[in-house]
């Protein structure tokens, strides 16, 4: 464990606590894609939602033509449903025009409420003769057997939540093989306890049956459709997909799986990509607003549709009417007839028109997102904004177009979001705490030198902290040492008053040290009544000795201030005046610079033979006479600007 500890904090050192966390965060971020939440999934799907806006499938051949139940045709033929011998003339109609299959995309689940029968026990005001000849006529259902019995046709069948009655054992149900691992792939498909069918005498005529259940995402968004269920307890094809049976002529639907589920359908000729789940994505051309794969139920029944709309054809009969409520929500229309979705998987299907979401677009989301989020981990602290945004830039534009380019050439879905986020989130991580440990830098600067330096030196300081080096280093710099002369006599004045002598020290130190700061200078220490200080550290300036100079010119000229004010309050008070008189050494030389002292506490000072020359030069003030003794690299360095007595 303690080594463990050890080496925690190595590592911590090594490449910083923002680094460390940012790798953990990779870590989770990855694991998170594993789990794949509403949201992140949500995201996903609306960015293929906007390829399919940007790019959708193209309709270079229409090999399916819908046959619709509209408006028009409800207000002559009346409400739906119509009787089944219209259902069944339209058949016969939609047979002799060539088509080869007809699928109902709706369900026949009751007799027909207009069969002779009925007519001959509820209507009372008929003879008994009459009923007779009724109850011996074959019953609208019967006609509709019959004609689909002549016909290709597939009825369409709805999975619900609760169980109608027991299956019919003696129907005939599509036939499935699987090819993969040993693994039901029943278990991976959409569960449905009921099945609303048609009534016997029709579905037995059929040569198919599909379930017309779409399953809309959560949003309500129709864009993955089940080609294959589970309705009670049957395997049973959707209705897009046994239509292509019916019209390929297979007799049996072969299941493609793995471990991870369902990988594809095959029919003879064709396979079909799906999702785990046996989901098709269906690859949405736009909205058929000029209606050129429409033809009006009304015209089929009056034998006004051109045979080459119906010829060779796929025909699906269902409805655009809004007051039939079949009107779905998909990616490229918010109001798409359910039977338009049926036609568009057809079209995909005979045109090679899928778009699929490969299994191994999950590991490829991850690698991008774990090599983009260990770069901006191992770099990002280190560069600067600019070069920053231009990778960051370079990082989205490539996502991006690796994932715009797989589904415009290739038609595969891969997401580009997840590792676009999860990098921009780890980056967001490192310029916070960036951030963070900035601002706290700042303060420990404005903190440390608040007191040595002026405050505008101090936020220059603060604003650049790079420029400060506190661990040592030798640099040119000029020295200053003051001292008030004969100090021990004006303190051996105030030995019955050391508050008074307290409040003198502060009055001749503050304006001393003002002259320093505000020439750059930074204040190493008072000694007494001493101070010493320093010119080009830890901030670089250029002219430290002319700056050390006029500071301690202007701490001659403050002095003088202060002893004018002093000996006119000397004087109303009666009391002897002393007057302060100040020595000021100068010197530049290579000192070393840097925090010093012990582990507890530490200072920023400044050592070196040039410091001692200097506070020599300032004790030779008493005995030249002079208030002020530079050395002579400083001398050297001012000439020009000062007069200098050597």
């Amino acid at each position: 464990m303690k080594r463990l500890r050890i080496w925690r904090r190595w590592f911590t050192r090594k490449f910083g606590f923002a680094r460390v966390l940012c790798l953990l965060m990779l870590v989770a971020l990855a694991g998170l894609r594993l789990l794949d939440p509403v949201p992140i999934r949500e995201l996903r799907i609306r960015t293929f939602d906007t390829f399919q806006l940007l790019d959708p499938r193209e309709k270079k051949i229409k090999p399916v033509t819908v046959v619709d139940i509209d408006e028009a045709s409800i207000a002559k033929l009346g409400q739906w449903p119509w009787p089944r011998t219209t259902i069944a003339d339209m058949i016969i109609n939609l047979t002799n025009l060539g088509a080869v299959v007809i699928a109902f995309d709706a369900v026949f689940p009751e007799p027909d409420r207009l069969n002779p029968d009925v007519a001959a026990r509820t209507m009372r005001y008929l003879d008994e003769a009459t009923r007779a000849r009724l109850r011996e006529l074959p019953s609208n259902d019967q006609v509709l057997s019959d004609a689909i019995r002549r016909s290709r046709v597939v009825l369409g069948e709805t999975g619900v939540e609760q169980m109608i009655s027991e299956a019919d054992e003696s129907l005939p149900l599509t036939a499935f093989a699987t090819l993969g691992l040993e693994i039901d792939p029943v278990l991976f498909l959409y569960q449905f306890p009921g099945l609303l069918r048609n009534v016997p005498v029709i579905e037995k005529a059929a040569a198919g049956r599909g379930l017309i259940t779409i399953v809309p995402e959560r949003d309500g968004i129709i864009r993955r459709v089940p080609m294959v269920l589970q309705a009670q307890g049957n395997t049973m094809p959707s209705l897009s997909l046994e239509i292509l049976r019916v019209a390929t002529g297979t007799p049996t639907i072969l299941l493609k799986s793995d471990a991870a589920g369902i990988k594809s359908i095959k029919l003879r000729g064709l396979e079909i990509p799906t999702d785990s789940h046996g989901q098709l994505w269906v690859h949405f051309a736009r909205l058929d607003r000029e209606r050129s794969i429409y033809v009006s139920a009304a015209d089929v029944l009056d034998n006004k549709v051109p045979v080459d709309k119906i010829k060779g054809k796929l025909v699906l009969v269902g409805t655009s009417a809004a007051m039939l409520n079949d009107i779905k929500t998909t990616p490229v229309s918010p109001a798409m007839p359910g039977v338009e979705i049926h036609a568009q998987i057809l079209e995909s299907a005979l045109t090679g028109g899928f778009v699929s979401q490969p299994n191994y677009g999950i590991a490829l989301e991850l690698f991008a997102a774990l090599i983009a989020g260990l770069f901006v981990i191992a770099f990002a602290p280190d560069l600067g904004p600019a070069r920053l945004i231009a990778l960051g830039a370079v990082f989205a534009t490539a996502l991006i177009g690796t994932s715009w380019y797989a589904y415009q050439y290739h038609r595969q879905l891969i997401d580009f979001t997840y590792p676009l986020l999860s990098t921009t989130a780890i980056y967001l991580t490192l310029i916070f705490s960036s951030f963070v440990r900035e601002q706290a830098q700042r303060r420990q600067i404005r903190s440390a030198f608040g007191q040595y330096l002026s405050p505008a030196l101090v936020e220059q300081l603060a604003q650049s902290p790079e420029k400060l080096v506190l661990g040592g280093e030798e640099r040119e710099m000029t020295i200053l040492f003051s001292d008030v002369r004969g100090f021990t006599t004006i303190s051996e004045s105030y030995k019955h008053d050391p508050q008074g002598l307290t409040r003198l020290m502060n009055r001749f130190l503050t304006p001393l040290t003002n002259a320093i700061l505000a020439r750059k200078g930074t204040i190493d220490k008072y000694m007494g009544d001493a101070i010493m200080a320093f010119w080009n550290a830890p901030l670089d300036d250029k002219q430290h000795q002319l700056n050390a100079c006029n500071a301690a010119v202007d701490m001659l000229e403050k002095i003088d201030e202060l002893n004018k004010i002093r000996e006119q309050e000397a004087a109303e008070a009666g009391h002897a005046y002393l007057p302060l008189n100040v020595g000021v050494g100068l010197n530049t030389g290579i000192c070393v610079v840097g925090n010093m002292g012990s582990d507890l506490r530490f200072d920023y000072s400044v050592l070196g033979d040039s410091v001692n020359l200097a506070s020599r030069l300032e004790g030779q003030t008493k005995e030249y006479g002079f208030p002020i003794i530079v050395g002579s690299r400083t001398a050297l360095a001012v000439k020009d600007e000062f007069a200098i007595l050597e």
